[in-house]
């Protein structure tokens, strides 16, 4: 495969500036002509978020990114300059090799539900499937803007789900731990919530199958995260660089560290090793 220098970033922590309400957050001027300069000089350019579509593509569109890995790896956008919410959520039908989608039927996923809420009965838990979130709490205490349903798990539509979704309690973190089935990874964004995935629905094997696409050498490639969720494909690249602001973990693999989210510091990264 050739050795075409590329970049995959993370957003939330990574890309985006903080903001007191999830919905505000953003990347900056600096931020926008940096990856303009990427484009111009035919690097490309990648984003893999654990948002789903619809907190994800305005973005996406806004850096002009060559892919998006949505969900933590659930799907996988090869062509965000022709898609939309349509083609993405499954309401208008796309050529198989436009996207990828990894998850599991929505049937299991309400029945793990259920299990779990046998035994933990207040736990905050839903389901995420073509962008709708189904769960049996008020969503919008987290997010605003998303579009959710109240459900007792027995009323979800058939599909095939992206994730579960969970925001446990910190007493009911171990009794959940030993809940989870073995059909499932967990993914723990930002110390709080968590999401339960297939297996093969993580950000290294979402970034394995862009560069496969794309025919370039994972080695080349520079990955640029902040949380537990990102050290996975930092190590599949070439380079993993991580924000100073990262969780210690990702800071202790990473084999550069750049300026905070808040700084600039992957646009800092890409200005003073990519484009000088």
């Amino acid at each position: 495969m050739p050795t075409t220098p590329s970049i995959i970033v993370d957003l939330d922590g990574t890309l985006l500036h903080d903001a007191p309400r999830f919905e505000e957050r953003d990347f900056s001027a600096r931020t926008q002509r940096a990856v303009d300069r990427l484009h111009a000089a035919g690097v490309p350019f990648a984003v893999a978020t654990a948002r789903p579509v619809s907190t994800g593509i305005g973005i996406v569109r806004r850096l002009h990114a060559d892919a998006c890995i949505y969900l933590n790896g659930a799907l996988i956008d090869f062509d965000p300059a022709h898609s939309d919410m349509d083609s993405l959520t499954g309401r208008r039908p796309v050529d198989p090799g436009d996207m990828l989608k990894v998850g599991f039927p929505s049937a299991r996923a309400c029945d793990v539900c259920l299990a779990i809420l046998s035994v933990i009965p207040d736990l905050q838990i839903g389901i995420v499937m073509d962008d709708v979130r189904y769960t049996n709490f008020d969503v919008t205490q987290y997010w605003t803007t998303q579009t959710w349903t109240y459900t007792d798990f027995r009323d979800v539509p058939d599909g095939v789900a992206d994730k579960i979704i969970i925001f446990p309690r910190g007493d009911q973190t171990n009794l959940l731990a030993t809940l989870i089935p073995d059909d499932f990874d967990v993914h723990i964004s930002e110390g709080r919530l968590w999401m339960l995935m297939a297996p093969d629905a993580n950000k290294e094997q979402a970034m394995l199958a862009l560069y496969e696409r794309w025919g370039i050498d994972p080695s080349s490639a520079v990955s640029f995260g902040d949380d537990i969720v990102d050290i996975a494909m930092m190590e599949q690249s070439g380079t993993g660089v991580a924000v100073a602001n990262a969780n210690p973990k990702v800071l202790a693999i990473s084999d550069a560290v750049c300026p905070s989210n808040n700084d600039d510091g992957v646009a800092h990264w890409i200005e003073q090793n990519m484009l000088n």
